[in-house]
């Protein structure tokens, strides 16, 4: 009997690329105690004008294969949800377990311009499927991105609201580490609770300007690392039911 949600030979059989990250990610649950845990797992991606050279060097492709291996741990159908933005919503996809490959990059040439930057819409989106989909587990939101929106105030106040629901947002920055485009990152990182926010549902860190750089041990350590302590919190205050 296995801990995860998807056993090591289904890995093999249906997505043999899989496998080192899947393996990687078995050992950051471990360090930090989830192991067994149950989540659904979504990410978003920032399709704004600025991330078309993250698209073509096959960045944003290796992040979702990232994301894939680590939710085959916690969640057991296999998939997860895509969620593309830029000034509106571009798209809502499945990555899935038998179809990984160049997903992403299949998604983005159809979706055609790059426009701005609205995080709020893309939360939204996260916020409906979500509901819609009837559970009541945990979600890892891994939400990519390399600058600021373009409405900072709606922002701030979609990720107050969605802290009563049992959503933890982990944002990402692509990019350089210095750019003022990610102070409001951090701010938003470190919105006060209770004044703000019921609980603090988001964590931020860089992974700098070539994010394929990034070891995966290291990026799942960094995507898991304020995530415990969430749900801690969120039991605590019946967010999370157990």
């Amino acid at each position: 009997m296995t801990h995860s949600a998807i056993c090591l030979s289904k890995i093999e059989q249906s997505a043999p690329g899989l496998v080192s990250l899947y393996k990687s990610a078995a050992v950051s649950l471990t360090k930090q105690g989830l192991t067994g845990l149950r989540a659904a797992v979504y990410l978003v991606l920032d399709y704004s004008g600025s991330m078309r050279p993250y698209y073509a060097d096959g960045s944003v492709q290796a992040l979702a294969d990232r994301v894939l291996g680590l939710s085959a741990h916690l969640d057991d159908d296999g998939r997860v949800p895509l969620v593309f933005f830029s000034t509106d919503v571009n798209a809502v996809e499945d990555l899935t377990l038998g179809d990984h490959e160049g997903r992403v990059e299949r998604i983005a040439d159809g979706l055609g311009h790059m426009g701005r930057t609205n995080y709020h819409l893309a939360m939204d989106a996260v916020i409906d499927h979500y509901l819609d989909s009837g559970t009541d587990a945990p979600a890892l939101v891994v939400f990519q991105t390399d600058g600021g929106p373009t409405s900072r105030a709606a922002a701030e106040r979609h990720l107050c609201k969605a802290a009563a629901l049992p959503l933890f947002w982990q944002f990402i920055g692509f990019g350089d580490t210095h750019s003022s485009q990610f102070d409001f990152l951090r701010r938003l990182d470190e919105l006060p609770v209770p004044q703000k926010r019921c609980i603090d549902n988001a964590g931020f860190f860089h992974a700098g300007r070539t994010p394929t750089a990034l070891g995966d041990e290291e990026l799942y350590r960094r995507l898991l690392a304020e995530f415990p302590q969430w749900l801690t919190q969120a039991r605590r205050q019946a967010i999370l039911r157990a």
